[in-house]
Parts: C-alpha cells; sequence; structure tokens
C-alpha cells in the first residue's frame, strides 16, 4: 500500500519547517517530470501581437498590419511577441469547507501543497507565478512574479491565511472573475477547490478556458463520498452553520448518501470536461504527489503535452 504524505500547516508547529519539508517531498517525487521546452508554448516567431513597423522587402506579407497602413499610407508590418515565458495564475480556495479532513490531513492543507506542485513544476526559465486566494471573507493577491524565491515566499505568505469563520461562504467565482479583467497574456490558469456549494464558477471559469489553459484541482476527503457507521452523527455546515443529525447505524442511510455524493462529483467531473479543462482529483486519504506525477505523465503520453500540462 502506497504510503500517504501528510501535510498539516495547523497543528501549531513551524511553519517553515514544515513548508522546508513539503519542499524537498516535492522537489524529490517531481523533479524532472517537465524538461525541455514548453511544448504548448512554442519559443519562435510567437502568437501574441506587439507593435506596428515599417514593411521592408523579404517581411511577410501576412503579417501585414492593414489598419496602421490604411491610416498612415505607408505599409505596415505588425510584429510578434515570442511565447518563450509561461505565466501561471492559482486561485486557492480556501473557504470554510476545506477546512475538514478525516484521513491524512485536512483539505486546506491538501489544497495549499497542490499550489506548492504546481509552482515547483511551472517556476523555471523565467516563468511567472501568481495566485488569487479566497477565503469567504477576504481575497489575497499575489503579483505573478518568476524565479523560484518569489513562488517559495507566496508560499509561505498563503500558510499564514487566517481561517474563515464559520457561517461564511466562500466566493469561488468572484476569484475567477478577477482574472478575466484586465485581460491578461496567454497562460495557465489552476482552481484548486472542493468546488463544493453552488456552481456558479462555471461561468468565469468558460470566460478564462477561451483564452488560457485550465487545470482543476479537485480536493476531497473519503467521509464526503461515503459515511462510515458510527451511529447517530451530528454534522455541521461549515459555510451555513446547518446542523443535522444522520443516523450512520441505517444501511439504507449511507447507500443514500454514497449514490447522492457519487453523483454530485460525477456532475463536477462532466462541467470541467465540458469546459475543457483538466481534471485533478487529490484526495486526503491517497499519496498525493503520486497522483499528480501520474497525471502529468499521462498527459505528456497522450501528447497534450506543454509544462502547464
Amino acid at each position: 500500500m502506497t504510503s500517504v504524505d501528510p501535510v498539516r500547516f495547523g497543528e501549531g508547529g513551524d511553519a517553515a519547517v514544515l513548508l522546508r519539508r513539503l519542499e524537498l517531498t516535492v522537489r524529490r517525487r517531481l523533479d524532472g517530470l517537465l524538461q525541455g521546452d514548453h511544448l504548448g508554448l512554442v519559443p519562435g516567431s510567437g502568437t501574441e501581437a506587439g507593435d506596428s513597423r515599417t514593411y521592408h522587402p523579404g517581411d511577410d506579407v501576412r503579417r501585414m498590419d492593414w489598419f496602421v497602413t490604411a491610416r498612415t499610407q505607408t505599409p505596415h508590418v505588425r510584429e510578434t511577441i515570442a511565447d518563450r515565458e509561461l505565466e501561471t495564475w492559482v486561485v486557492l480556495d480556501l473557504s470554510a469547507s476545506l477546512d475538514f479532513g478525516t484521513a491524512a490531513c485536512e483539505k486546506r492543507d491538501l489544497a495549499i501543497a497542490g499550489l506548492a506542485a504546481v509552482g515547483h513544476l511551472t517556476v523555471r526559465d523565467g516563468n511567472r507565478l501568481g495566485a488569487v486566494v479566497t477565503t469567504g471573507e477576504r481575497v489575497d493577491r499575489y503579483p505573478a512574479l518568476p524565479g523560484r524565491l518569489a513562488a517559495d515566499r507566496m508560499l509561505r505568505q498563503v500558510v499564514q491565511t487566517p481561517r474563515a469563520q464559520g457561517g461564511r461562504r466562500g466566493d469561488l467565482a468572484a476569484a475567477l472573475e478577477s482574472l478575466r479583467r484586465p485581460p491578461r497574456r496567454r497562460g495557465l490558469v489552476c482552481v484548486v477547490s472542493d468546488f463544493l456549494g453552488d456552481p456558479d464558477w462555471e461561468q468565469p471559469l468558460r470566460g478564462l478556458s477561451v483564452r488560457h489553459e485550465v487545470l482543476a484541482v479537485e480536493v476531497v476527503d473519503p467521509r464526503e463520498l461515503e459515511l462510515a457507521d458510527v451511529g447517530l452523527l451530528t454534522v455541521v455546515d461549515p459555510e451555513t452553520g446547518q446542523t443535522l443529525e444522520v443516523p450512520t447505524g441505517n444501511e439504507e442511510v449511507r447507500r443514500r448518501f454514497a449514490a447522492g455524493a457519487a453523483a454530485q462529483r460525477a456532475q463536477i467531473a462532466r462541467t470541467l470536461r465540458r469546459l475543457g479543462a483538466g481534471h485533478l482529483q487529490l484526495r486526503t486519504d491517497r499519496d498525493w504527489v503520486s497522483d499528480v506525477a501520474r497525471f502529468v505523465a499521462d498527459r505528456r503520453r497522450a501528447g497534450v503535452g506543454g509544462a502547464s500540462r
């Protein structure tokens, strides 16, 4: 049985030590997965529009800038910017529903570990990493900066994000919408969340997928998929404060709960697939580093390629 790498930032330990241990785990087991050029962002003439300049004999006529030519009455061509760097934005959901875990760690810890893995796989060769962290009470924005040091500094700040008070819903849709304006150069948008609650995130995610590659990292705890037989169980919705008593000793109740949870997760998967997003599921009772490595390897073998994968 594969061991699970525990990541527990909320146990009162030294956050710096825990982050260092997480960094060593990620680098030791994920390093080497993405060596080489970005297959999806090929260096060369590029596709991003740049400035116009006067036409010179031998220039590619397909790059003629007809608007500037008509305005100045002098032939102009449009230059393009080479796609040599990847800009990655991570939308990290740390709402109250992620302050839950019954296995190796809480979902919150696993979400932060997912951010660390994305940073390790993308921050190299001048690539930039930024993040929008939402808790339902606050939204923290970290600008996209290049380099490993900037990524490590951002991760340390994210770990210190205060937990949301109970009874406050997260606002993943607003965090996603904040990445759409102003428009950014094409890159990768990674969304780390449990995707529970109202699916109001679908519309802004569809808008982002038009311009960017999108990767959705779904964080799951096993008790959200099936109930254990522990008698009368009192459960509390952390984002609404609603309390419910569940007779888990009833086999029919457990069966209906598992069926409903499976249908909910299947609907989330269908929605992400319809939006063209990559879908990676991380569970608190599994070896999450192996799941990340398997996901990356499968994408490369499938030929969907690119460092963003």
